[in-house]
C-alpha cells in the first residue's frame, strides 16, 4: 500500500499513467464498451478492469494522478447518444462534474458519433475497464503537463 494513492489505482493504471506523457489519452469505459478488441489496437494494449466502479469513480480516482491537458479547449471526448447527439445525458453531466472539481475549472468535453469515439480510442494509449452500468459512460482524456 502507498500513502497518497488512491486505492482504486491498482499497480497496473498506476505504471500507464506514469508511462504517458503529454498529450497521450486514455479511455475510461462502460460495461458494454468493446474494451478488449479496442484495447489491443492502443499504444499499450492494455485493457485494465477496475471491477465494481463506476465511470465517475474511475476517474475521480484517476484525476488524483492525471492532469487534464490545458492546451486544448476540450480535453475530453465523449460518446454522443446514437439517434440524439445533442441529448444531455446524467452520465456526461456527472463527469463533467467531476472533471470540473478535479480540476478547479471548467474543463471543455466534446461528443463524438459513436464509431469516430472507436477510432478515436484505439488512438489512445490504453483502456481502463469500468462497470459502468450507464449507457454512453466512455471517455477519452488527454494528459496534461503537471507544472512545478
Amino acid at each position: 500500500m502507498l500513502k497518497t494513492i488512491h486505492p482504486l489505482i491498482n499497480a497496473e493504471l498506476l505504471t500507464v499513467l506514469a508511462e504517458m506523457g503529454h498529450g497521450d489519452e486514455l479511455v475510461i469505459a462502460d460495461r458494454n464498451f468493446p474494451a478488449e478488441s479496442v484495447a489491443a489496437e492502443t499504444v499499450s494494449g492494455l485493457c485494465i478492469q477496475l471491477a465494481g466502479v463506476d465511470a465517475t469513480e474511475a476517474a475521480r480516482a484517476i484525476l488524483t494522478l492525471f492532469p487534464l491537458d490545458t492546451f486544448v479547449d476540450t480535453p475530453v471526448q465523449t460518446m454522443a447518444v446514437v439517434g440524439d447527439p445533442a441529448a444531455d445525458i446524467e452520465v456526461h453531466r456527472a463527469m463533467q462534474a467531476v472533471m470540473d472539481e478535479a480540476e478547479g475549472r471548467a474543463v471543455g468535453m466534446e461528443k463524438a458519433e459513436r464509431f469516430a469515439f472507436y477510432e478515436a480510442a484505439k488512438k489512445a494509449y490504453a483502456v481502463v475497464r469500468t462497470t459502468e452500468a450507464r449507457p454512453y459512460g466512455n471517455f477519452i482524456l488527454k494528459k496534461g503537463v503537471v507544472f512545478d
